[in-house]
């Protein structure tokens, strides 16, 4: 998978597990295991890429003013009293095409409950976004953050990154990666910050 982007390495991470005994980052970080069943090798690096971070102490989520591809200013403080589920994300970032359609269903399951999904997108070219989301579209907010600064303030290290956001404010967890099987761990969260 290519990863480069803004004219150059990317500097957000996405892991690859590798057939001869590794897991290794795009940025070239390496992990060796040594145990003798590929689906273990699997399963311990799936434990490394993918995660969910709990705090030991609320955050305050950083305040966000970002414009939307169709026109007007996205405010984070405009959804006070909301469950966020914030999304990173990127046109090149392969699990980002399989996180959409999921995303679309949170939206359409959960926004009765209060839950607002918001995506925001890191690409340099507005271009990319758009045939990504031609693609790939969305029923739920995407914001644009050509400079990102969004994923600086939040300390995103890879994409996609997602963030959950409480009533108040204050995130409550963050995850990295997505596969098929995270589904039910970010939903049981979800649900959980919704009560």
């Amino acid at each position: 998978t290519n990863l480069s982007n803004r004219g150059g390495e990317s500097k957000y991470a996405v892991w690859k597990y590798h057939p001869n005994d590794e897991c290794r980052a795009s940025n070239g970080g390496r992990l060796v295991f040594e145990w003798g069943f590929m689906s273990v090798k699997l399963l311990a690096c799936l434990s490394t890429w993918f995660f969910l971070a709990l705090p030991s102490f609320a955050l305050e989520a950083p305040a966000i003013k970002l414009p939307m591809p169709a026109g007007g200013q996205f405010d984070l403080a405009q959804l006070r009293g909301k469950i966020v589920y914030l999304d990173f994300w990127a046109s090149w970032c392969v699990p980002c095409k399989r996180s959409f359609p999921w995303m679309n269903q949170l939206q359409q399951r959960f926004a009765a409950q209060g839950l607002q999904v918001v995506a925001i997108n890191v690409d340099v070219r507005v271009q990319d976004v758009e045939v990504f989301l031609k693609h790939h579209p969305a029923r739920f907010i995407i914001a644009l953050d050509p400079e990102a600064k969004t994923p600086a303030a939040y300390k995103i290290k890879g994409m996609p990154t997602s963030v959950l956001i409480d009533k108040s404010g204050q995130i409550l967890w963050q995850h990295t990666g997505f596969v098929d099987a995270d589904k039910t761990i970010l939903e049981a969260k979800i649900e959980q910050a919704l009560k």
